[in-house]
């Protein structure tokens, strides 16, 4: 668990992180290679003088009548003393490992190693707890038989620390400068890139409430347009929202305010005074019209809002689509006997191959119910001239889709009108039947939770009445392996 995470992350703050952390770990590894480079720089002018010093004793190396000896003249004593800082010790021994000169207590070069003529090393070493700095040569003797002579010459450290602690100074006192200014540029830097955010969040704020204009997506940083651009594809897409729901409002008060307005006069006319039986007989006739098509028109309202508010609400689940349609007709069968109208059924019968579908029964059923309520609203019928409405399902297993097809023997919708009619409240001119104009934008927007497409084309073309024939195209499901 994280005790310390923040419950939301701050771009400011993060960027910072992401910027200073780096800078402030590196800064102790830059110190330790800034030391580290230092000691070579202060070691190598004091291990030259050191080489030239051994050099210089190794000359003084000489065989005297058979014996090694080493005459150090006082000058040259003088010059290896003369050092305020360090203590400079030497060391000469002869070929048997004899001293012949210098600190006896002066350690001596590794055991394994291969002692060699041609070139001066240089070790490190301590002497009585001191750390020194040691530079030795091994002196050939011109005399056949015998060894080699090893000169030492040593000194104490204190010289080199002085040098390189000034060189640690000279670089990074400077840092401890720097540092903190480019912490506060850093910090600046970061404030003024992120001001263009905060001078947006004071326009959105300053915005009133019905402004719904793009923003500015110009006078901000490059890496926040697509922000903007996204905002600003949300806010068309909110306006257009709220276009339609004041439109919807809109019409929904004109369609309630006409039955509305019957009621009430009907009820002033039943209230007059010398109103005949007969009369209030009428009125009341009137008001109990006008009340179910307020009523049927509060329900297509509420069906409409239920339609484009269920796709994430109402559950699927396979569905027999004949068998759904089956039970709507055989529901609205007396609804069509009182118009007269013959009202049927014909395709693909329930459990037949290729008519399931993945979808919620109960706004499929809503969808089927409207369709053939329409036509039977809309289709004149007489009991010379009986109006015909068919209701059919239609399977195409190669192509896996079922076709639901509700086709009538009314006037048809003109071309030009198809579309429309598919709007709210929209009325084909001519038709004489009363309606709330609500069922087919639920029939579209049900199609369209289910990814299926709805077309109108004349049922009879080239007839008085074309009639209309309303197509809704599903994907069905696979048919089932029977050998399984």
């Amino acid at each position: 668990m994280k005790i310390f995470q923040r419950e939301q992350r701050s771009l400011f703050g993060e960027i910072l992180d992401w910027m200073l952390t780096p800078l402030l770990l590196l800064w102790p590894v830059s110190l330790a290679l800034t030391w580290l480079v230092a000691q070579g720089i202060a070691n190598k002018p004091f291990d030259r003088a050191l080489e030239y010093n051994a050099h210089a004793l190794a000359q003084l190396v000489t065989v005297y009548r058979g014996k090694v000896q080493f005459n150090l003249p006082q000058p040259a004593s003088e010059i290896l003393r003369a050092d305020d800082s360090d203590i400079v010790y030497y060391q000469v021994t002869g070929p048997r490992g004899e001293w012949l000169s210098g600190e006896r207590d002066l350690p001596t070069p590794p055991q394994d190693e291969s002692p060699s003529t041609s070139e001066v090393r240089l070790r490190d070493a301590e002497l009585r707890g001191i750390d020194i700095r040691v530079a030795y040569i091994w002196v050939r003797l011109p005399m056949t038989g015998k060894g080699l002579a090893l000169v030492q010459v040593a000194e104490t450290r204190e010289k080199r620390s002085v040098l390189a602690t000034e060189i640690i100074k000279g670089v990074m006192l400077p840092q401890f400068i720097i540092l903190p200014l480019a912490v506060l540029l850093v910090w600046l830097a970061l404030a003024h890139g992120i001001r263009p955010l905060h001078l947006l969040e004071e326009r959105i704020r300053a915005r009133s409430p019905d402004d719904l204009s793009p923003l500015d997506h110009k006078a901000v940083p490059l890496e926040v347009a697509p922000l903007v651009d996204a905002v600003n594809d949300l806010l068309n897409r909110l306006h257009d929202s709220l276009a339609t729901q004041k439109r919807f409002l809109a019409d929904a008060a004109h369609q309630l305010k006409t039955p509305l307005a019957g009621l009430r006069m009907q009820a002033d006319l039943a209230q007059r005074e010398g109103t005949s039986t007969e009369e209030l007989k009428r009125s009341l006739q009137q008001i109990g019209r006008s009340s179910i098509r307020a009523t049927h028109t509060v329900n297509q309202l509420l069906a409409l809002a239920r339609a484009e508010g269920s796709g994430a609400v109402m559950p699927r689940q396979p569905c027999d689509l004949a068998r759904l349609v089956i039970e709507v007709v055989r529901d609205s069968v007396p609804r069509a006997l009182d118009k007269r109208i013959d009202l049927g059924y014909d395709g693909a019968e329930p459990g037949d191959p290729g008519v399931r579908i993945d979808a919620n029964p109960t706004l499929i059923m809503g969808l089927v119910r409207n369709l053939v309520d329409n036509a039977i609203h809309y289709t004149p019928s007489t009991a010379e001239q009986p109006g015909v409405v068919t209701a059919r399902v239609l399977t195409d297993l190669e192509n896996q889709s079922v076709v639901l097809q509700v086709e009538d023997s009314g006037p048809g919708v003109p071309e030009a009108e198809r579309e429309l009619v598919f709007q709210p409240f929209y009325r084909a001119l001519g038709t004489e039947a009363d309606g709330s104009g609500l069922g087919l934008p639920i029939v579209l927007e049900i199609a369209r939770q289910h990814g299926a497409q709805v077309s109108l084309e004349d049922a009879h073309p080239g007839h008085m009445h074309p009639g209309a024939l309303f197509t809704v195209g599903f994907t069905a499901l696979p048919v089932p392996n029977e050998e399984a």
